[in-house]
């Protein structure tokens, strides 16, 4: 179960605003990557942001470059989910990548409303709002067992592990 409260944004949210690339080279270390995380797009995101919150997007969330930046800034932050009506396709793949759980669901991210509180229900693979409950597709058994894992580098590790193998 992951709750939290809303910091929404439109359509076509890009890479550049998500984690703005004259950082891309500079900035070192999860805290310098956090800090820098939407600063473009909403300032006061980073120094605001708890842990467990929820951004929600409109279409074609995280278009750009496949700054992995893009995602991590997100993850180091603690938001514990995007939700959108649809992402952009390499933004999806990292994010799964780096452990950040992304729902594709067009109806609740547009009944979703800025700062209120929403539950996302894993088992059920329902998002509950203040406009009511919606449905989501499944993960994929990888999919799950990369987001369980933190990530698809751990989740390698621990394949790794349970094999015997060295890493």
């Amino acid at each position: 179960m992951i709750q939290g409260r809303v910091w929404k944004y439109g359509d076509n949210v890009n890479t550049d605003v998500l984690f703005p690339g004259k950082h891309t080279y500079t900035a070192k270390g999860r805290v310098e990557i956090a800090s820098h995380a939407l600063e473009d797009l909403d300032p006061d995101f980073a120094s605001n942001v708890s842990e467990g919150d929820v951004i929600v997007g409109g279409r074609n969330f995280g278009c750009g470059s496949s700054r992995e930046q893009a995602a991590t800034c997100l993850v180091y932050n603690g938001v514990g989910a995007v939700i959108a009506e649809s992402f952009a396709r390499i933004f999806y793949r990292n994010a799964i990548n780096n452990g950040l759980l992304a729902i594709v669901c067009p109806e609740a991210a547009q009944a979703i409303l800025w700062q209120e509180s929403v539950s996302i229900d894993l088992e059920r693979l329902t998002i509950k709002c203040a406009s009511g409950h919606f449905e989501f597709p499944p993960l994929s058994a990888t999919v799950q067992e990369i987001l369980m894992a933190g990530g698809l580098v751990e989740q390698v590790k621990r394949r790794l592990a349970s094999a015997g193998a060295p890493y």
